[in-house]
């Protein structure tokens, strides 16, 4: 994982909340973490990750807080803790 996909990982689990970050920064880290998208023609995201599954919403400039949270307590599902395991 390169550092810029660690750094929006790390903008995830940020305190406070961030209200500034991209869909698409979103779903590349979800790929280099061995993520399966796919989009629905309902707009919605779905992610397969480390044998769970979550839809988003695709929002097409940043992404609201509530999705931020529902990012974070997706990844923390899947057993991906970035200060551990992708340190900056």
């Amino acid at each position: 994982m390169n550092h810029h996909h660690r750094k929006i990982l790390h903008a995830l689990f940020a305190h406070p909340i961030s209200a500034n970050i991209s869909m698409k920064d979103v779903e590349s880290v979800f790929r280099e973490l061995g993520g399966e998208l796919k989009s629905a023609h309902s707009g919605k995201l779905h992610v397969s990750l480390n044998g769970h599954s979550a839809n988003f919403s695709h929002a097409k400039h940043s992404l609201p807080k509530e999705e931020v949270v529902q990012v974070r307590k997706f990844i923390e599902k899947c057993g991906v803790d970035p200060e551990k395991d992708y340190p900056l």
